[in-house]
């Protein structure tokens, strides 16, 4: 330790052949020299096979005392294994070079850049740790068992990991050995960013960084540039590594030759990208601060307002109506809809599939429509399985609540609470804001926020929309009334007929156990009938089911496996757990799911008949309901929850800016 800040100590060179077998970092021994002549140098090492570790101070390149007077020799002091070198009063005996320094903000971040280049470089073997001095949160850390892509995510963040490919090439002829990371087309910056390491150093290579500027240029809009990181092992005899003062700069040998293969292998790399690129779905919405029309659309006549680009131009208004929504759908006749059950009556119950004649059209009375409440007493066949759509108003009847005489009780006030809560605010907007674009099928739907588009689960959409509006409705829902009822017993049968069910032989025959359902319901008629409309009479018949929105009828097809669920799924013990588990199950009868029999005009039930029997095809304007009955709902009532960001009932498809990006390309 005595000789170690002295000049050429550590050098690597012995003699002059030495010079063209460089491995190492540095070579001619001069660094810890030079710093100990401008500075305050104090070395703290330990081997392996020593007791302790010994530590000593250094200047001008010689050993000094710590305390006046005292001795040179290094003392022993605890340490761990490895050698630490503390640099002190950079520059204190040179003002004049002192006072060049630029701020210490820009020298660290200097120190910061070069630690996060070598960080990467040495991913998974070393371990890197760089903070201010004073601060106990590190600006860079790095572990030794991080990834090169972890890596370079945390210097660089995770826009760059996410786009990264692994290129590599070899050529034993020409001696060399590459290794590295580039970035896809997807991802640009305004500053080329290039980390090149050659034979582990840090370097820098003019050549072969035009070179991949020149070949990047055809994939990138203009003036943007990509990140690249290189490692390239060369043989050291043809690296020439003394062309610059600083080691910042190398020259090797068949420098044309391996840098046109370089850029070979990286274009060849890109160009298979783009063969096969992969689309990332965004279900998490992004947040996007509530913007009015005004600021999107700046005032013509203003002078001093700023201008808006193309690319941010909103040229849709949410609030716009179309005229089919005054034209209503033509309707399919009674005779044409499927029957609800082609099972046989039972001879102690009445039979579901009785057909009397009945009226197919609400009855809908001038004095209901005036006041503050509307109270839909529908008439619709049973046999109809929700296909059938009552002949609307025009415009089409918005839907308003009873006047409520009571309070709500507490356990549905805190129900009510839980979706208030649990409001996702960006969602809120989209909602309200939104302009309906068209329905891919009858469970997706295509609507335009602001400059972006979006497609919709309308499954999952709906049904949460149904549990909301019968939680508001609680005990003043409108009704919708079935003619005649519908026999609980026989409903309960056709029940376990389903897979859902679940039923089997061991749990018992199917008519002891739809006697049991009708027992049960029974036992519930008055709880049922006054907070959620849901009336059986006393012949055990389902007389009304609740109708949150007005002429959008449940599909009749769910009412089997809706009275199972009720009766054995939902905890009635428990007041708000009951409340809770029946609108739940009855969101699930009234959401929109898809039905492989619905047809939406009759030329769609003659194409029908290639797939499905056309006596079986049920004619009903289910885009029209979803675009003029279900959506205007969804814009003025539905509080959409935070699960919904992220559960796939959401997805960004396009955006108006991005697309610009890819336009700019072509």
């Amino acid at each position: 330790m005595g000789i170690v800040c002295e000049r050429f100590t550590t050098s690597k060179l012995r003699k002059f052949e030495d010079l063209t077998n460089i491995s190492t970092y540095g070579f001619r021994g001069e660094a810890l020299a030079s710093i100990s002549h401008v500075a305050h140098v104090t070395i703290t090492t330990r081997t392996a096979d020593s007791k302790c570790a010994f530590k000593a101070m250094y200047s001008d390149g010689r050993p000094i005392p710590s305390t006046q007077g005292g001795s040179t020799h290094p003392k022993p002091c605890a340490g761990n294994q490895g050698t630490q070198i503390l640099v002190e009063d950079l520059f204190y005996n040179v003002l004049t070079r002192k006072r060049a320094l630029k701020n210490s903000s820009e020298e660290f971040n200097k120190i910061a850049d070069v630690i996060g280049k070598y960080s990467i470089h040495n991913s998974g073997r070393v371990g890197f740790t760089l903070k201010k001095q004073g601060q106990s949160v590190a600006d860079i850390r790095t572990l030794p068992t991080s990834s090169l892509q972890e890596n370079i995510s945390t210097i660089y963040g995770p826009a760059v990991a996410k786009e990264l490919l692994n290129v590599q090439c070899d050529n034993k002829g020409l001696g060399y050995k590459m290794a590295g990371c580039i970035t896809n087309a997807n991802y640009s910056t305004k500053r080329f960013t290039f980390l090149l390491f050659i034979n582990n150093r840090l370097v820098e290579s003019a050549s072969l960084r035009k070179a991949l500027e020149a070949m990047y240029n055809v994939y990138l809009p203009k003036h943007m540039h990509p990140f690249v990181y290189l490692s390239i092992d060369i043989l050291p005899c043809n690296v020439d590594v003394n062309v610059h003062p600083t080691k910042h700069e190398v020259h090797f040998l068949h420098e044309d030759m391996i840098v046109t293969e370089i850029q070979s292998a990286v274009e060849k790399k890109l160009l298979s990208c783009n063969e096969s690129r992969t689309y990332y779905t965004q279900a998490l919405l992004p947040k996007v601060s509530p913007v009015s029309m005004e600021t999107v659309r700046p005032n013509k006549g203003s002078s001093s307002s700023k201008p808006t680009y193309a690319y941010n131009l909103v040229r849709t208004d949410s609030k716009e109506q179309k005229l089919d929504a005054f034209i209503q759908p033509s309707q399919p006749s009674i005779s044409s809809q499927p029957s609800i059950s082609s099972q046989p009556s039972i001879s102690s119950q009445p039979s579901i599939s009785s057909q009397p004649s009945i009226s197919s059209q609400p009855s809908i009375s001038s004095s209901q429509l005036e006041g503050s409440s509307v109270d839909l007493d529908v008439e619709v066949p049973s046999n109809s399985c929700g296909s059938s759509l009552p002949n609307l108003p025009a415009p089409v009847l918005r839907r308003k609540r009873k006047v409520r005489t009571e309070p709500l009780l507490t356990s549905v006030q805190t129900l009510l609470g839980n979706i208030e809560s649990q409001r996702h605010r960006e969602l809120t907007e989209l909602f309200k804001d939104h302009k309906f674009v068209g329905c891919v099928n009858q469970t997706k739907v295509l609507v335009q926020f602001l400059t972006k588009l979006f497609m919709l689960d309308v499954t999952k959409v709906s049904q949460e929309l149904f549990y909301q509006l019968l939680l508001t409705d609680f005990g003043s829902c409108n009704v919708f009334r079935l003619n005649p009822p519908v026999s609980i017993y026989g409903v309960a049968i056709l029940s376990f007929d389903t897979k859902e069910s679940g039923w089997v032989e061991e749990d018992g025959p199917k008519e002891t156990l739809a006697e049991c359902i009708v027992q049960f319901l029974n036992s519930k008629r008055s709880l049922l009938k006054e907070y959620f409309a849901i009336e059986i009479n006393e012949n055990s018949e389902l007389v009304t089911v609740p109708m949150p929105i007005p002429n959008l009828t449940p599909n009749m097809d769910g009412l089997p496996l809706f009275l199972l669920r009720i009766s054995t799924e939902v905890e009635w013990a428990e007041e708000k757990t009951c409340f809770q588990g029946l609108a739940t199950e009855l969101s699930k009868l009234y959401c929109i799911n898809h039905d492989p029999f619905l047809v939406d005009s009759q030329s769609q039930v003659e194409e029908a008949t290639g797939n499905i029997p056309v006596a079986l095809a049920k004619k009903c304007p289910w885009k029209w309901q979803i675009e003029h009955l279900l959506f205007p709902v969804l814009r003025e009532e539905f509080i959409p929850p935070c699960h919904m960001a992220t559960d796939g009932s959401i997805l960004q498809l396009a955006d108006l800016h991005e697309l610009y990006k890819v336009f700019e390309r072509c």
